[in-house]
């Protein structure tokens, strides 16, 4: 074992993830996560190119393809039903519109959960309420009164990061809004729905179900462009009277999809966003995930930004020793080309969604390129030389909360 003690915020999918390396690296890991348990469902995530790879060598591609949604592919629609384009899961060696890997936000961060419960620490229903560092570790103080210290601090807690808050300046700063807001919450599957994606756009809004792997139900997804977007992130009653508002009058399957709101168990809405920081580290703290540079969900790249990003900050501090100022400048070389070719997409994305005429050239010889940046753009260095347990290593360590 190494020694090194380190505090990673957020549990969702890029900390656990972060989690599995660092403890196969030898450092001892403890994930801090302010909800009291893992958050079920959520929007359907992809692993392409590379990312499948990192996969692979966590020796969970099993696993995770277990959990995956099956979908067989995605119809657009007219406000008929009629199709209009077919989009396969095997389209593109796998790594086309519909991936090879598809699998609910919420069951990814299970399954990273499941691998690492056992070998890390997990404080759930707790966070990160002081931190003050100094040349030689970090002093943490939890809003639950604890107090500890730290070697080094990874921020893995999402888009309104609070550590990036406290570590490098207001969400303002970094925070970029794309001009379209999405939600998804899971309904009950009387649309019959057979393993393909639905989706309906007009005139800048969509709507769209998919299949989940309980054949009762389905997931909805809606999306509106909006440029003022002021509802608090946190305030669910207000998200949901905003969405029957922007969403009136939209044709198609969408009344019916809105009629299950009130009864829905995993409501989410949020700014479709982006961000965007000159460094991803400072001191003995960093960010992983969206915390750091998230490409929005637009982009179909953030869980492999997260798996990815989560392998190389891993592997670079533990090659540097465990300096951070020399592993997280190599994570940062290594991740910011990958990064900046997802944001690329994501904005694409949103812009060819709101505008009434085509922003790009989807069949040009330079998107294809993008495209294949976005996939496999980055390197994986083995690390030979540097630690690596193959599994997590240690006696088990008893978590204040289990989900």
């Amino acid at each position: 074992m190494s020694g090194i003690r380190v505090l990673v915020a957020g549990a969702s999918i890029a900390g656990p993830a972060l989690a599995h390396w660092l403890r196969r690296r030898g450092a001892e890991v403890t994930v801090v996560e302010r909800a009291p348990e893992l958050r079920p469902g959520g929007q359907a995530v992809d692993a392409r190119g590379v990312t499948k790879e990192v996969i692979r060598r966590m020796g969970l591609d099993a696993a995770v393809r277990a959990a995956r949604t099956e979908t067989a592919g995605a119809y657009t629609v007219d406000a008929d039903g009629n199709v209009l384009e077919t989009y396969r899961a095997d389209d593109n060696g796998g790594d086309g519109y519909i991936s090879e890997i598809e699998i609910l936000r919420g069951d990814l961060s299970q399954v990273l959960y499941d691998d690492t419960r056992d070998e890390v620490e997990y404080l759930f229903g707790d966070r990160i309420a002081e931190l003050t560092q100094d040349a030689d570790g970090v002093d943490v103080v939890f809003a639950s009164g604890d107090r500890r210290r730290f070697d080094l601090v990874v921020g893995a807690d999402g888009l309104h990061s609070a550590l990036r808050a406290m570590v490098f300046g207001p969400h303002e700063r970094f925070v970029r809004h794309l001009g379209l807001v999405l939600a998804f919450y899971s309904v009950p599957n009387e649309f019959g729905l057979d393993g393909w994606l639905l989706d309906y756009q007009d005139s800048g809004r969509s709507a769209g179900l998919r299949p989940i792997r309980d054949a009762t139900r389905a997931m909805a997804m809606l999306s509106f462009p909006s440029g003022d977007f002021d509802v608090d992130y946190r305030d669910v009653a207000a998200q949901k009277s905003l969405l029957r508002e922007r969403m009136a009058g939209m044709g198609w399957m969408t009344p019916r999809i809105l009629a299950h709101l009130d009864d829905t168990p995993d409501f989410y809405l949020d700014q479709v966003a982006q961000v965007a920081m000159d460094r991803w580290s400072s001191g003995r703290v960093a960010l992983l995930g969206d915390a750091a540079f998230s490409s929005s969900p637009m982009s179909g790249g953030g869980t492999g930004l997260a798996l990815v990003g989560a392998y190389l900050l891993a592997g670079e501090l533990a090659a540097a020793e465990w300096d951070p100022e020399i592993g997280f400048a190599r994570y940062e070389t290594r991740m910011r080309p990958f990064v900046e070719a997802n944001q690329e997409i994501g904005r694409l994305h949103v812009r060819s969604l709101i505008s009434p005429e085509p922003s790009a050239d989807f069949d040009a010889e330079w998107f294809a390129e993008l495209i294949e940046r976005a996939i496999n753009g980055v390197e994986l260095p083995d690390y030979a030389g540097v630690p690596d347990s193959g599994t997590p290593a240690g006696a088990p360590i008893t978590s204040s909360a289990k989900p």
